[in-house]
């Protein structure tokens, strides 16, 4: 859907890698599913208390990631300042909620698999800043 979309734009995307966005905006909206479903796991869970932090970081990268994708959706009136620093943030969120789900992967699977999204994401936003 991505990738048809963008295609469809009927102004030229000002130079920006097509790919590169492409990607970051599929991973921005796949990550923040990933973490909206693991901070509602470890509700689930039986130690739910020493999950508050995931839970917190989970649900503050869900927001950025799906705020990242919205805005590399929309190309009308494009301002690199401002694509350049939502997607400094994407990366850092990314970086620090992989990094406390991967503190409880070894015990619950919805860790490590929004941790490895997470890193994904991270990788596109940083992959689609060296482009700009």
């Amino acid at each position: 859907m991505v990738s048809e979309m963008l295609r469809t734009y009927p102004a030229d995307l000002g130079g920006v890698n097509r790919e590169a966005m492409e990607r970051c905006i599929a991973e921005c909206f796949d990550c923040s599913q990933a973490c909206t479903a693991c901070a509602d796991a470890c509700l689930s869970e039986d130690m739910v208390a020493e999950l508050r932090k995931c839970i917190r970081t989970n649900l503050d990268c869900s927001d950025i990631c799906e705020a990242t994708g919205k805005i590399l959706s929309r190309h009308t009136g494009y301002d690199a300042n401002i694509t350049r620093t939502q997607l400094q943030a994407c990366a850092m969120v990314c970086k620090s909620c992989a990094e406390e789900c991967e503190r409880h992967a070894d015990m619950h699977e919805h860790c490590r698999i929004c941790a490895e999204a997470c890193r994904r994401c991270e990788q596109a936003c940083n992959e689609l800043l060296a482009t700009l």
